[in-house]
């Protein structure tokens, strides 16, 4: 998400790093550079030129052409003002009491209504809530049955009734469902449609007022640009929204959508959809986005991930086997494991303070090379797993037969398995900040060829290049 945005503000403040003194001139050219980075990233030409202006004349304000480091207070300004573009969002949902919180999602055709519906209402389980999902979605041919099939892997239960054609009833008769079986919230899934339809929305309309809901999200697709600000206007116009739902954000390389939906219809972004799967679903903090837009990184989000995987006590755990430098390749593959379900190594590693930046623009990531990893460390017996130091040149070429891998790539990874260990170690009983900055020198260490071995294999961030063909080569000898 951002990736061209990103690279040309990046561009933009590199091209002032440096300096000692700049002039309002220097100012006004990166404001023309910014608005067209805006442009590019299908950002509405009314809202861009309203952005450009309020930096420009905050730039000024702040007297960033007699600082001396123009770079930061133009980072700073701009960072701010992309809060105030895409804020203020509260991104909690008004849960009443007594329930059930009513939640209607809206949309067109396609937009991934239905997904995003078992998406929130995974969300809510995870949270300790009792959702019940309601197909109301009776125009497109198995919308039914896929709510159902979104339930049953989720284990949300799903009120249906086929061969209904009035979804105000449908929708009546769930949330009567609800209170009977004591659900705290009801996700009404209703039927895509046009803006321009208007048997469709005054059927929305009806809905909304028969149903009374608590909140309306209108669902919408991140790739459709500029033409999903329009949508949402459209809706808003007809239909009172609380919040939209930014679905394929992950996709959206430009993100004119996220950064213009507030400013034209007022209402705030308030989750986001991060990937196919239905735990791919975050809440939407301007702050975050911004700093992930400005190349800052979004630790928070980071955080956030990562205690969805671990609990308070494998957490405990695995402090002490770090302390007592106990950590071994057991413990390391299972740490792998979770890092691959919190989502592509790009993305984690861009959540990363600093880590965008040190990432070359042409750089490739293979996530991959985390299954090469787990491949090796599966191939080692547990004594070896236990201890890597017993691994000697004929384990190694076992485990590389094992891997379909070349020993020197056992051996590499071995090595920088043992340079984890110890950083993992020094990393023990250090504060959350201090961690971050030591994991940020070690991150630096690591891409730059340093004290740390840069490997084909495992954890290293550059694609590998060692073809199928190769490896069935390898096998054979």
């Amino acid at each position: 998400m951002f990736d061209a945005l990103s690279d040309r503000l990046g561009n933009v403040f590199r091209g002032i790093r440096g300096r000692g003194k700049i002039t309002e001139k220097n100012v006004a050219e990166m404001m023309r550079e910014i608005r067209t980075a805006l442009l590019e990233a299908d950002v509405n030409l009314e809202i861009a030129k309203e952005f450009c202006d309020i930096v420009y004349e905050k730039a000024i304000g702040a007297e960033v052409i007699k600082t001396l480091k123009p770079e930061e207070v133009m980072v700073k300004i701009v960072h701010d003002e992309l809060v105030n573009l895409m804020g203020p969002v509260d991104p909690r949902i008004p849960f009443v009491s007594p329930g059930p919180t009513i939640l209607l999602l809206a949309g067109l055709q396609g937009s991934g209504k239905t997904t995003t519906c078992g998406k929130l209402a995974k969300m809510l389980i995870d949270r300790a809530k009792r959702p019940l999902l309601v197909a109301a979605d009776l125009k497109r041919p198995a919308a039914i049955d896929q709510l159902e099939v979104i339930g049953a892997q989720i284990g949300a239960p799903v009120y249906t009734e086929r061969g209904h054609a009035n979804a105000v009833k449908v929708c009546r008769n769930g949330i009567k469902e609800a209170r009977k079986t004591d659900r705290d919230v009801v996700i009404l899934d209703t039927a895509g449609r046009l803006a321009i339809d208007d048997d469709l929305m005054n059927e929305l309309a009806k809905l909304a007022k028969a149903t009374a809901p608590h909140q309306i999200y209108l669902v919408l697709d991140a790739m459709t640009g500029q033409d999903a600000v329009h949508t949402a206007k459209a809706f808003n116009d007809r239909l009172e929204l609380d919040g939209c739902i930014l679905t394929k954000f992950d996709s959206d390389t430009r993100g004119g959508a996220a950064l213009s939906v507030k400013r034209v219809t007022g209402k705030p972004i308030k989750f986001i959809g991060v990937g196919e799967k239905l735990d791919q679903i975050e809440e939407f903090h301007p702050d975050r986005i911004a700093g992930r837009i400005l190349g800052m990184g979004d630790i928070l989000s980071l955080v956030e991930k990562a205690q969805t995987q671990f609990t308070q006590e494998e957490a405990a755990k695995l402090e002490e086997k770090m302390a007592g430098g106990k950590f071994d390749l057991d413990d390391f593959l299972m740490q792998l494991r979770k890092v691959k379900q919190m989502g592509s190594l790009k993305d984690i590693l861009k959540k990363i303070p600093g880590m965008s930046a040190m990432m070359p623009d042409d750089q490739e990531i293979d996530d991959g090379e985390l299954d090469v990893v787990e491949a090796a460390i599966l191939s080692m017996t547990k004594k070896e797993r236990t201890n890597p130091k017993t691994i000697d040149a004929s384990r190694r070429r076992r485990i590389a037969r094992g891997a379909g891998i070349d020993p020197k790539e056992v051996s590499g990874l071995v090595k920088q398995f043992d340079g984890m260990k110890d950083m993992m170690k020094m990393m023990s009983g250090k504060s959350m900040m201090q961690r971050m900055k030591m994991g940020t020198e070690f991150s630096k260490m690591a891409m730059s060829g340093g004290a740390m071995p840069k490997l084909k294999t495992g954890t290293a961030v550059t694609k590998r290049r060692v073809s199928k063909k190769d490896r069935r080569k390898r096998r054979r000898r």
